[in-house]
């Protein structure tokens, strides 16, 4: 089922989520609906916090993203990163380990709201998969950012919060509207 994705604005966004400690019907069937809604909304990424719960808790494939590349290693060897894809990380732990680089991000909670952000372009990862078993990989490319990006989500902290302060300003007109939008729309659902 595709879920609704909560806009800038939504206090969802900014909570910090709870581990996960078992694997239930209702994670694995959370964990299908953010496979769909994210495939729906065309991105290569989607945390739990997006979709309003605020879990340790987010999908990704970066497949289809053949203009920004990924590598992947898996026990210090080169690994096919569609051989991973799509993949959920459940309590996921990062270690980033390479230069920091600027390169072009979005976020489905930000429609239409891009900017260069510096994150280091490679990323040791642990964590749980969508059979909850034990995963460890390094990434880099499109696969590392995407991986900061969306742990970034699971501790309640936004791209903008990341963005050069310059980039941020010139931003100001159309976050603000957004997040009024939001905040209106809350207004009305609570009725």
């Amino acid at each position: 089922m595709v879920l609704e994705v909560v806009k800038y604005g939504h206090p969802a966004l900014r909570r910090k989520g709870e581990r996960i400690e078992k694997l239930t019907p209702e994670i694995q069937q959370l964990i299908a609906d953010m496979f769909e809604t994210m495939y729906a909304a065309k991105g290569v990424g989607l945390a739990a916090q997006q979709v309003g719960r605020a879990l340790q808790l987010t999908v990704l494939d970066v497949r289809g993203a053949t203009d920004r590349p990924s590598t992947l290693e898996i026990a210090g060897k080169e690994a096919n990163v569609e051989a991973l894809m799509p993949i959920a990380l459940i309590n996921p732990e990062i270690t980033p380990v390479g230069n920091p680089i600027a390169g072009p991000e979005g976020c489905l909670s930000f429609p239409e709201i891009f900017a260069d952000i510096v994150r280091p372009d490679m990323t040791e990862v642990r964590a749980l998969n969508q059979k909850f078993e034990s995963v460890e990989f390094r990434c880099g490319g499109l696969l590392s950012r995407a991986v900061q990006h969306e742990i970034d989500h699971l501790n309640g902290i936004l791209f903008i919060d990341r963005m050069k302060r310059a980039d941020k300003e010139e931003l100001k007109p159309e976050l603000d509207a957004l997040q009024a939008e939001t905040k209106e729309a809350l207004k009305k659902a609570k009725g």
